[in-house]
């Protein structure tokens, strides 16, 4: 088995992304409406959950001794102290107790082994109420609550369901159905599934096939338009799968990526850097490249630490306390 071409840019694609988001980490601190009932949370929470997301994973995926694991160790633990070590997310819970991305922020911390037993406790109340069971929500969304209980310890492991078959890639679509917000919604339910690339061989054996035979094709497409994105998050699905990666990565789908990077290592959500001014306007850069950047370096990690698509090597890191 060969790894895919460009593969010895894959390790350089995660270092700069890392990098660039530590030197950027004032993007990710909480601001002063954090708790505000006006606030902006795709501006605020989301940014700092998936940042404690991915970095979850790095340190899972890599070794204690790799640079990259100490980056994102430090990365975790400037967001655990972004919410006072989980003060503010009580707080928050308390304040919205039928909004789910408390819960799904405090999970991605918990992943890393943040913990804080008022908040797993209040939520626990709330989530065991008829009104948050039949809030209703799209399957891939719905999916995603259950894990973050799951990691919680609200809700017993193994009770969510195995192939969501509500969601787009649950009904194993016709492949020429997808685009943009199917392709999100597909990799999100495949985050989902593996735990955010920490789970090995978790995908029903169904879905890793339909993924398999067409992630090359939906891949290329994004490349070429330029959606890097969506590019990153597909990368990131193709180093879950059991098969190898050059039977589902196009050869040079690395190579193609990191020449999207601008110099100083980040990556745009769509398009190229466009000399429109924005590079002035750090509010606006950040808002366009952090969520790209950070699922670049996700991918790499996960594809340098199954490079052939062989299932990963043993997790670093543990649960329990952070490591």
């Amino acid at each position: 088995m060969t790894a895919p071409d460009g593969a010895g840019d894959v390790r350089g694609v995660a270092e700069d992304a890392l990098a660039w988001v530590d030197a950027r980490r004032a993007g990710f601190a909480l601001g002063e409406d954090a708790l505000s009932a006006d606030g902006e949370v795709d501006r605020s929470w989301k940014p700092l959950g998936e940042l404690a997301q991915v970095c979850a994973t790095v340190t899972r995926r890599t070794a204690r001794s790799d640079p990259l694991h100490a980056r994102a160790r430090a990365l975790l633990d400037f967001a655990w102290r972004e919410t006072e070590e989980g003060e503010l997310l009580l707080r928050l819970q308390r304040l919205e107790p039928f909004a789910t991305y408390p819960l799904e922020v405090y999970a991605s911390l918990a992943a890393a082994g943040f913990r804080h037993p008022a908040f797993e406790a209040a939520a626990a109340v709330v989530a065991g109420t008829r009104g948050w069971r039949l809030t209703e929500q799209d399957p891939t969304r719905r999916l995603g609550v259950r894990c973050a209980e799951e990691r919680c310890g609200i809700r017993p492991r193994g009770q969510a369901p195995p192939a969501p078959r509500g969601t787009w890639l649950g009904g194993l679509p016709e492949p020429w159905t997808f685009e943009r917000a199917a392709g999100y919604a597909l990799t999100h339910v495949v985050f989902h599934l593996t735990d955010w690339g920490r789970a090995d061989d978790a995908l029903p054996p169904d879905l890793a096939r339909y993924l398999a035979d067409w992630l090359p094709p939906w891949l290329d497409t994004c490349l070429d338009a330029g959606m890097w994105d969506l590019a990153a998050e597909l990368l990131a699905v193709a180093a879950t799968l059991p098969r190898p990666a050059d039977d589902t990565v196009p050869p040079d789908a690395w190579r193609r990526l990191g020449a999207a990077r601008d110099p100083s290592g980040a990556i745009r959500e769509v398009g190229r850097e466009d000399g429109d001014g924005e590079a002035d306007d750090p509010a606006r850069y950040f808002a366009h490249h952090y969520h790209s950047t950070l699922l670049a370096a996700f991918a790499a990690v996960l594809t340098t630490a199954r490079p052939a698509g062989r299932p990963a090597g043993p997790r670093h890191g543990g649960q329990g306390a952070p490591a």
